[in-house]
Parts: structure tokens; sequence; C-alpha cells
């Protein structure tokens, strides 16, 4: 009896809701609305990790919505994250998991309602996890709460098939899923549910963009940051993943009908059981690089940058920036180095058409030291500064805009240590910030670095806190208004022009 009784409140998810917030994680126990789960207990923080959010999206839930998660009584061991979402091997993590809807909580020892921070990984919506982010110091130096989740990704996460009605953004709603799980349990680990920042990298940037210009997502986010990436995002041949043609964050309806179709077609499939029965190595085996967001659903009826324009999306506050360097790391990983001028024409080919030759000259080879950083310095304004910038303008126009540039020309590499030719510094490369927001190891930080991180800490999180990231003994952050933008460097925090540093001016005429 009670058991049942038990059952029934956790159900109703009466626990989660009347749990004190003093209480919360005593013992490493917190009691989630579909459960008890025991984490782990540190001096200064609690770590909980594989929690599941929403049901396991398997067989007949391939390509469905995300459904509720089944209730459970004995405590769950949250000591270990949730496996990693199916996915091909491109960014060295091959899955064939499709049980996956889990999520880690981080939060200071501290009691008291805290601001929430969730966070979406990078990866282009195909590859990596929120495993690996390790959130203690942005958690205990900023007293939030931290959530790191995990989607559906590639064909399993955005497929846009015409037999499957408002398909195409799966993995933007088990982000809802996520967020609305945020929003009944944030209390229980000592959050506020009433103050919620999304905030991603990459394409977890691109999915930021989503949550702010999404129906969908409206009361689920109090503040949004998006970093190296946005609504206006587009890149040609071999401008992100070399290899891979150009695209954009969000696709048509009609385009993503005609590729799904294509694939069944491919995988000797004609109709959606088909594909539904067959197992996900079959799908893991293709690659397509990264992945866009079909739009012309309920999850996004128009196009983000239209949503934007037109002042009908979800105005909250706003972070939105870049890395200096963005392009050099895709730079490096074009091959053959070293790259030659004859290559760069290629490359800038490729992509650019017959307006390569007027871009070479715009930047050329001798002006950027090699034709390797003068190709890294075209991805840098084209693909991703002058976008965010772009985004920055249409923004600033409804809601507090606040952007900036990470600028730590001496980012440390961690994994990223002999992927960079001679001729290609890496600069301050596409996700070098995140060594300094989380503990990603092998990134270790010099002192002045860890000073650099703590501020972009107080920063973050002040944001998250007030919608303003200015506070007490940190240089003064403007609102962006024309093409300012806070750069980020070790003992170097100063204002800049966007457009100047990013020769906008030169791509908008293009």
């Amino acid at each position: 009896m009670r058991k049942r009784l038990l059952t029934a409140l956790l159900t109703a998810g009466l626990l989660a809701s009347t749990a004190g917030v003093a209480d919360a994680g005593e013992n490493g126990l917190v009691w989630t609305d579909a459960g008890p789960v025991r984490g782990t207990v540190a001096a200064d923080h609690q770590l909980y990790q594989g929690i599941p959010y929403a049901a396991p999206p398997v067989g007949d839930l391939r390509w469905r919505s995300p459904q509720p998660v089944t209730p459970w009584t004995t405590p769950r061991d949250a000591t270990k994250p949730g496996p990693v979402c199916a996915q091909a091997a491109g960014a060295g993590s091959p899955s064939t998991n499709e049980d996956c809807l889990y999520l880690n909580v981080t939060t200071p020892s501290r009691h008291g309602r805290k601001p929430v921070m969730v966070w979406v990984h990078g990866g282009g919506n195909s590859y990596l996890s929120g495993e690996g982010f390790g959130a203690r110091r942005l958690a205990v130096q900023g007293d939030v709460v931290v959530v790191t989740i995990n989607f559906r990704l590639g064909f399993f996460g955005f497929l846009g098939h015409p037999d499957l009605p408002d398909s195409g953004a799966y993995g933007i709603e088990d982000q809802q899923a996520a967020l609305r799980w945020v929003k009944r349990n944030a209390a229980a680990f000592g959050g506020d549910p009433h103050n919620v920042t999304v905030f991603g990298e990459s394409g977890g940037a691109f999915d930021v963009c989503a949550h702010v210009t999404s129906p969908l997502s409206r009361g689920l986010v109090d503040k949004a940051i998006a970093q190296s990436g946005g609504c206006s995002t587009t890149w040609g041949d071999n401008g992100v993943i070399h290899g891979f043609p150009g695209s954009a964050p969000f696709i048509a309806k009609d385009k993503a009908a005609a590729d799904a179709v294509a694939l069944a077609r491919q995988l000797g499939c004609s109709d959606v059981a088909c594909l539904r029965a067959l197992p996900a190595s079959a799908l893991t085996a293709i690659d397509r690089g990264p992945t866009p967001i079909v739009i012309g659903n309920r999850v996004l009826p128009v196009h983000p940058v239209d949503a934007l324009r037109t002042g009908k999306f979800n105005r909250v506050p706003v972070i939105w920036g870049n890395t200096r360097d963005e392009g050099r790391l895709t730079s490096a990983y074009s091959p053959p180095h070293p790259i030659t001028d004859a290559r760069y024409l290629e490359l800038l080919t490729d992509a650019y058409d017959e307006q390569a030759p007027r871009i070479a000259a715009e930047y050329p080879s001798s002006e950027f030291g090699s034709p390797g950083l003068a190709y890294g310095a075209v991805l840098t304004d084209d693909v991703w500064a002058c976008n965010q910038l772009a985004d920055d303008r249409l923004l600033a126009r409804w809601t507090k805009t606040y952007a900036y540039e990470f600028a730590d020309r001496t980012a440390p590499l961690g994994f990223f240590a002999g992927a960079f030719p001679p001729e290609i510094p890496a600069g301050a490369f596409h996700s070098s910030e995140l060594a300094y927001l989380f503990d990603v190891p092998p990134f270790e930080l010099n002192p002045e670095q860890r000073e650099l991180a703590d501020q972009m800490i107080r920063y973050w999180t002040r944001f998250a806190a007030t919608g303003n990231p200015n506070t007490h003994g940190l240089p003064t952050w403007r609102k962006h208004r024309d093409g300012n933008v806070l750069s980020l460097a070790p003992n170097d925090i100063k204002e800049a022009n966007g457009y100047q540093v990013h020769n906008c001016d030169f791509w908008a005429g293009l």
C-alpha cells in the first residue's frame, strides 16, 4: 500500500514540488518528479548524472516527439552519465545507442534558489554529447545550477520525412522536453525554475537560435547565450568540415522531405515503417556532416532570421558571440598541407565560384602570413563572425543584446594538439573558449588564462542571474548597437568594432 502511494505521489510530481530547497541533495539524494536519484557529493558541489528526462526513443518511438519517462521508486544511481546518442564516427564518439535522453545536474553545495544554466553541446547536431563538460567550476564560482543534456542527433533527431507530420526537429523537441524537466525539477536541486538560461556552442548555438525563435520554447527560456553560431550562419563547400557541401543550420521542409525520401531509397525502404525497423547502425553508417534543423513545422514555423527581422520571437536578453579565429580549425583540417596559393584558390572556388579571385585579392596570403591563414580568415569572417554580427543587429532592435569575441590567441590546444600544421597557428580557434567555462581535460590554462576564465564565468553567470553581464570589478560590457563587441583576452578585455575587425562591409557587398 505504501509503495503504491509513493508511486502515485511521484507520478503526480508532488514530492518534487514540495521538496524543500534546504533539503535538496541531502546525502546525495534528490527527489525528482519521476523518482529519487542519488548522486555524488563533494566538498563544494554535488553532481547528478544520467537522469532520464524522456522515455527512450526506440522502436515505435523512433521519430516521434519525446514521451514521459516511466516513474521509479528505488533511488536511481546518478553517479555516471547516460549513453551517448547514436551518431557516426565523425567526431570520434561513434554510437548506435538510441536510449540516450539523459541529463546531468551540477549544483553548488550552498543552499538557495539559484539561476539555472542549461548547456546544449556542439557537434553540428550530428556528433558529441553532454558528457565531458565538467561544470563544477562554472557552478561553484558562478553560484548557479548547471544542466548538461543529451538529445537525438543526425537522422534520428532531424529527419524531415513527408510521412512524418511536423518532423525534422525532434532533437529540438528533446531539448524542450529537457527544459520542461528543468521547470518541474529545478527547485529540488536548489535552482530557480523561473530563471533559466539556455546556452550552447556551435551546433548548440544554432539550437539556441531555435529556442529564441520557436513558439514551443516560449516560457521555457528566460535568457539565451549563443557561442559561435546563430540564425544567419551559412557556409559554402568545405566551409565548416572539409569534405562536406555547403549548407546552413536550417533547411526548408520541401528540401528536407526530398532528402529523407532519397535516404530511404538508399537504405532500401519505401516507407517510414521500414525505416523504423532498420538497426541504428544502418543510419550511423552514413555520415553527412552537420545536420540542419527543418523549418516549416510546429517547432519552427518560419525561418529564424525572418522571426528576428519581424520581432516575432521570444524576446529574452541574449549574449551572442564568436571566437577571433573561428575558421583556422577548418583550415587546419583541409588537406593537403601546407596549403599553397594554388590550393587556396581551389578552396575558394569550391565555396564561392566566380567570386573566388575577388576574395583572394581581398585576403592575399602575403598579408596573412600563409595561404592557410588567409583561408582561415575568410572562413572566420564570412561563415562565423559577420553572420553572428548580423544576428546581433537584428536582435538589438527588439531585446537586450550583448556581443562578444573570445580573443585569446594563445588558448590551449588540448586534444587538438598536433592538428594545426606549422603554417596555421591555432589562435582563438573554433571552440577554444569552452575550456574557460568548463573543465574539459586535457585543456590546461595558465594563471593569466585562469584569470580570464574567472572573468568570463562572472560575466556569463551574472547575465544568467540578472539579464545583464555587468558586475563590480569587471570592464563595462555595453549593449550592442553599432558593431561593438567585448573582446576577451588575458589582461586585455576591451571593446572592439566587430564589423571592422572582420571586414563585414566587404562580405555584405560581395
